[in-house]
């Protein structure tokens, strides 16, 4: 079958088709418009890579914007499928960064009798599968936090830690973000599409809003760790400047004895005390030094040095 016979195949009764493109460009967008009746601002959605996830309904056809996500060399790569969906007909284009949904076009084929429901239970089915694959990018956060953890807690200022930190909070957010909308998918595609989503096909879909809920919920508690792990290092730094500080505090005080005995010496004073005396200068020193050695244990005992 050519995309030239769609229109007419598309019309033949108990008939299904799913048509997946991959970054199609204007012309074949046009084609597929007039193959299957497409909504002409759906078709300038589906072309333009940067939409918002979002369901729109364009007549007797439903225009689905969803964000994917992947993981590349260990690096986290977005990209965008839109599906239009139609009684008979489901079209999947998928835009940047993207699994292929081959194994689930074959997981489908060979589940024909949930295939007879039509278009539901493909697109739960696709659904379901762009949600397995956020699991493993979780999961990479939690390990990327997990090494974080030493580093947070030394209680040494690390710029570099504290960025590392930001950024993982941004990719926590943007990940959230793509991941949240489709539960309001779900619940529109439930509520107001009963002539495409079969009442026994509803809990298929209420199984992937649990998913989605339970990935949120560990992207909340990770960011929420973050948060607080910041705070507690930015804390433990304060305590060991603050110890630094009574330390520098601690040993000025010591050396102030000598300081001032010392400086008397130094001024140009005619009458002196003990300047003739023989034992003046080691009876002095005893007394520098016996002082800072009292104010030192001292000190010691209240651990400020």
């Amino acid at each position: 079958m050519t995309i030239e016979n769609i229109s007419e195949v598309v019309k033949e009764p108990e008939t299904f088709i799913w048509l997946g493109l991959h970054e199609p460009d204007k012309e074949m967008l046009a084609k597929i418009k007039e193959e299957f009746s497409l909504h002409e601002l759906a078709i300038e959605d589906a072309h333009k890579a940067h939409q918002r996830p979002k369901i729109e309904a364009y007549g007797e056809s439903i225009f689905v914007a969803i964000k994917t996500a992947h993981l590349e060399k260990g690096v986290v790569c977005y990209g965008e499928t839109h599906f239009f969906i139609g009684s008979n007909f489901l079209v999947s284009i998928r835009h940047g960064a993207s699994s292929s949904y081959r194994q689930v076009r074959e997981h489908c084929e060979k589940n024909t009798k949930m295939l007879s429901k039509g278009p539901g239970f493909v697109i739960y089915a696709l659904l379901d599968f762009i949600v397995d694959n956020y699991q493993p990018i979780v999961e990479k956060f939690e390990k990327d936090f997990n090494a974080l953890e030493a580093d947070i807690f030394k209680g040494q200022f690390d710029r570099l830690v504290i960025e590392r930190i930001y950024d993982l909070k941004c990719e926590l957010m943007e990940l959230r973000s793509s991941v949240i909308p489709i539960s309001d998918i779900c619940s529109e595609l439930m509520r107001f599409h009963e002539s495409l989503i079969p009442k026994d096909m509803r809990a298929f879909f209420r199984d992937i809003q649990v998913h989605v809920a339970r990935l949120v919920g560990a992207l909340d508690n990770m960011r929420e760790m973050l948060n607080t792990a910041m705070q507690v290092n930015l804390a433990l730094v304060g305590v060991g400047q603050n110890e630094v500080v009574k330390q520098l505090a601690g040993w000025g005080a010591i050396f102030a004895i000598p300081t001032l005995i010392f400086s008397l010496y130094g001024m140009n004073f005619k009458n002196m005390p003990e300047l003739t005396w023989n034992f003046g200068y080691p009876v002095t020193l005893a007394v520098t030094l016996l002082s800072c050695a009292l104010l030192y244990r001292k000190l010691k005992k209240s651990g400020w040095v």
